[in-house]
């Protein structure tokens, strides 16, 4: 590991600790440790079991968008890679940033594909994920405001996921408008830079020409991805089924603590804390715990430290145990996530 990545990870570190510090003397860490000693141990297995449905949906996602894109990967093979994907996000700082190089190097890795088609497929899945979260938290919401007048905090909560959402898709829909201009000019400013500084072991026209290829072969790829209707929705399909396995996952963690916890308040309350994983902590680490208790607290009446002791378990099989598989299905695959 490089000494740049090291010091993100440390500082990115201390602030995962500082958040749970924070979170734990507000809620009452003995409170939150005798919830999670009450626990009833076969719900919390059905909560990982839950889980693991989650992962394999998202990885056929993965596999169904390579598909398009003329890259075989057997369903086995194709869980672990996006495993290792997850445990790249859950490893660095600000997410996706993170875990789409890697995924795209398991895929070139073990397909034989090129790396701009794994990137593609990689970042079709991020970004069609993002359509059904949108959808939940609209639904959610929506039903929620017919039972209870909805908290200030949730009204800012839901406003900045869709001004946020909104930009993300605004940059998307610029850059694709201008791709080609792109491809014909960010080369050109990239590629003396890169060549002075060392970073590149080609001459600066010669890495010029391979970077306007590789990205005209990236768009191409996306657009196929795009165009596809029947693997496209396909894809979303599968992306809800994610969701909803996700928010099933999160119920059966109320429940090994003894509080149901209505269907609809998570469905959106899951999309929106998933949100907090853009800070820079590890995999939002911390970040996304505490969005959670600051969203479930006021929409379901139930005692902070049961929350707190509920988002722990359920965390743990949606953060701790992919990084578990995927860590193992990296370091197998022979590649480095922190290089």
């Amino acid at each position: 590991m490089n000494e740049r990545n090291r010091r993100r990870l440390l500082i990115g570190g201390f602030g995962t600790i500082a958040v749970f510090a924070v979170l734990f003397f507000a809620v009452g860490a003995r409170d939150v440790i005798d919830s999670l000693l009450s626990a009833t141990p076969s719900l919390v297995v059905a909560t990982f079991a839950l889980a693991l449905c989650w992962l394999a949906a998202w990885s056929l996602m993965l596999r169904t968008v390579l598909v398009a894109l003329d890259v075989e990967l057997p369903i086995g093979k194709a869980f672990f890679v996006y495993a290792g994907a997850v445990f790249a996000n859950n490893v660095t700082p600000f997410g996706q940033a993170g875990g789409e190089p890697v995924a795209a190097l398991l895929i070139s890795k073990v397909s034989d594909a090129r790396y701009e088609t794994g990137l593609a497929g990689i970042a079709s899945v991020d970004v069609l994920n993002v359509v059904p979260s949108v959808s939940l938290i609209l639904v959610g919401v929506g039903y929620y405001a017919t039972t209870a007048t909805v908290a200030e905090r949730l009204e800012t909560a839901v406003g900045s996921a869709v001004v946020l959402i909104a930009a993300i898709v605004l940059v998307m829909a610029v850059v694709w408008r201008y791709r080609e201009a792109i491809i014909k000019r960010l080369p050109a400013l990239i590629a003396p830079r890169l060549s002075r500084l060392g970073l590149a072991r080609f001459q600066s026209e010669t890495l010029e020409a391979d970077l306007a290829d590789r990205m005209g072969r990236f768009f191409e790829n996306i657009e196929r991805v795009g165009t596809d209707r029947w693997r496209l929705s396909a894809v979303v399909g599968l992306s809800l089924a994610g969701w909803l396995f996700q928010t099933v996952a999160l119920m059966a963690a109320f429940a090994a603590l003894g509080e149901p916890v209505p269907l609809y308040v998570l469905l959106f309350v899951i999309p929106l804390a998933n949100l907090a994983g853009a800070a820079p902590l590890p995999g939002g680490l911390g970040g996304i715990e505490a969005a959670f208790v600051t969203l479930l607290v006021p929409t379901t009446g139930i005692e902070a430290s049961v929350i707190t002791a509920a988002v722990l378990i359920f965390r743990g099989a949606i953060y701790w145990m992919p990084v578990l598989i995927g860590g193992l299905s990296v370091s197998a695959f022979g590649v480095k996530a922190l290089e």
